[in-house]
Formats: C-alpha cells, sequence, structure tokens
C-alpha cells in the first residue's frame, strides 16, 4: 500500500531515517561514494529536511519510500530508498509511478543519481526520463542529472 508518510508519527519517521541509512549505504557501496548526504544527516536534519514522502508498506511494514519537492510546475524527486530486504519487487517502480501521479500538472520531473548506479539510472531510463547531463560534484565522483518533460 502506498501513503503519505505522516511527520507526527516519531516511529514511522525514526524507520525511515533508518532504512534511508541501509538503502543509501547500498547505493554507497554500488558507486563507491560514501559522502551521499542523506548518509551523512542527523535525524534532527532529516526531520527538517521540509521535503513531502511518500512510503510503500508490506503488511504494514515500511518498505520504501519517495521525496519530492514542488516549485512552480516543476517536481524534484530527491529520494529514492527500498528496504534492501525489498529490493528487486517493484517497489521502487511504483513509488516512481506514485510520485509522478502526486502532482499530475507539473510540466517537468527531476532526478538525480550517481552516474554508476546502473539499477537507479535503468529505472530512470525505462519511466521516460532523458540523461542530460553528468556532473561532477566532488573529485573523480559525478552525478547522473534526469528530466521528464510531461505534456
Amino acid at each position: 500500500m502506498i501513503q503519505n508518510i505522516d511527520w507526527q508519527d516519531d516511529s514511522i519517521v525514526k524507520r525511515l531515517y533508518q532504512l534511508q541509512r541501509e538503502a543509501y549505504l547500498v547505493e554507497a557501496r554500488l558507486i563507491n561514494f560514501y559522502d551521499i548526504p542523506p548518509l551523512q544527516e542527523t535525524l534532527s536534519e532529516f526531520r527538517n529536511c521540509g521535503e513531502s514522502f511518500i512510503g510503500f508498506f508490506e503488511q504494514g511494514e515500511l518498505a520504501g519510500a519517495v521525496s519530492y519537492t514542488v516549485d512552480s510546475q516543476e517536481l524534484t524527486i530527491c529520494r529514492m530508498v527500498v528496504d534492501p530486504n525489498f529490493f528487486r519487487k517493484g517497489i521502487a517502480q511504483n513509488l516512481l509511478a506514485a510520485v509522478e501521479n502526486v502532482h499530475p500538472d507539473s510540466k517537468v520531473i527531476y532526478v538525480s543519481t550517481g552516474k554508476d548506479n546502473i539499477p537507479a539510472k535503468s529505472l530512470y531510463l525505462k519511466n521516460g526520463f532523458k540523461l542530460t547531463s553528468d556532473i561532477e560534484v566532488a573529485p573523480n565522483f559525478y552525478m547522473s542529472q534526469f528530466q521528464k518533460k510531461k505534456e
């Protein structure tokens, strides 16, 4: 089941924070870069990130989440996390579809991921996103930027 994350539910927020750390640690290993901002932030910083979150719950357990911001008619996907125990079950695909439907008036959707994160890049390309650039954000570390224009 997909639903908005209730920021008043302390246990859900703490579980989401833990899930984020688990998921980004897998990505860090994959791309060989451990300074990913979500791995560095404190619980307090996380609580104050200003992003909206949608969660995917499997039998009442938080199995994944996506966060986003909206500015005018532009939606930016900020975080996509899936519990490693739930990889390869279509959760990221479902979350991506859900976030795209949250603001149907958005004309463009942006997302980025580590250049070497092949599974994430494949997900975005498969869903109509176009690679717009690879930018160096730290010495010898690149982020791939994607966008999807909606008609």
